[in-house]
């Protein structure tokens, strides 16, 4: 009788663990989980984009407004669609598309390893940022608020802009009043990225010389 009762509570417990989605792993990776084929919109979309958009017919977005996470996410989206997995024709990785000098400036040296791995991109946007962030201190105290060829100047596009150029390309660009311009290999530009991220949250980054992921 007791050992009848005893499968049927565990039994019911197996099912409760199941039907809760409930796991006994600690990690999960999200390299697998790709952004394939979705439209989704961060409140920065490109020109191109926008005139695909038919007011007509349904469109479905994730929104995550101007936040943090926005500005983070909006950068991933833009940079490689949010794939973690990907290495583009430059060698540049992963969902931030990282330069293996720049992994290597915040303590990254096995790039194997980092393409595999979701939370060490996520944690090396974040040590990059903060390191970025330090480095344009002087530069966001004073061009923060300023218009430099018709954009508005703010912390999330100088940092934006930074991830695309490198920090020392944004001071020239910003010093020289808008003259000294940068292109990527693509041909995006530091005024694109300005323009693009402008007014994101960014007051969550603290500045850091020796952030490491």
């Amino acid at each position: 009788m007791k050992s009848n009762l005893f499968k049927i509570i565990l039994l019911l417990v197996v099912m409760l663990c199941i039907a809760s989605g409930f796991s006994f792993k600690k990690t999960t990776g999200l390299s697998k989980y790709l952004i394939n084929d979705v439209e989704l919109c961060y409140q920065v979309p490109n020109e191109n984009e926008v005139n695909l958009l038919h007011p007509e017919e349904p469109s479905y977005y994730i929104f995550l407004g101007k936040s943090y996470l926005g500005f983070k996410e909006a950068i991933g989206f833009k940079e490689s669609r949010g794939d973690y997995s990907i290495i583009n024709i430059y060698g540049y990785l992963g969902k931030y598309q990282f330069g293996k000098g720049t992994l290597k400036l915040i303590g990254i040296k096995d790039a194997k390893g980092f393409i595999s791995n979701s939370y060490l991109q996520e944690q090396a946007f974040s040590a990059n940022t903060s390191r970025n962030k330090w480095i344009l201190r002087r530069d966001i105290k004073r061009f923060q608020g300023t218009y430099i060829g018709g954009i508005k100047i703010t912390e999330s596009g100088m940092l934006a802009a930074a991830h695309l150029a490198g920090p020392g390309n944004v001071k020239k660009y910003l010093r020289s009043g808008g003259t000294l311009e940068f292109n990527d290999a693509f041909g995006t530009s530091i005024k694109y990225y300005l323009k693009k991220f402008s007014g994101y949250d960014t007051s969550f980054i603290i500045a850091n010389k020796r952030a490491k992921a």
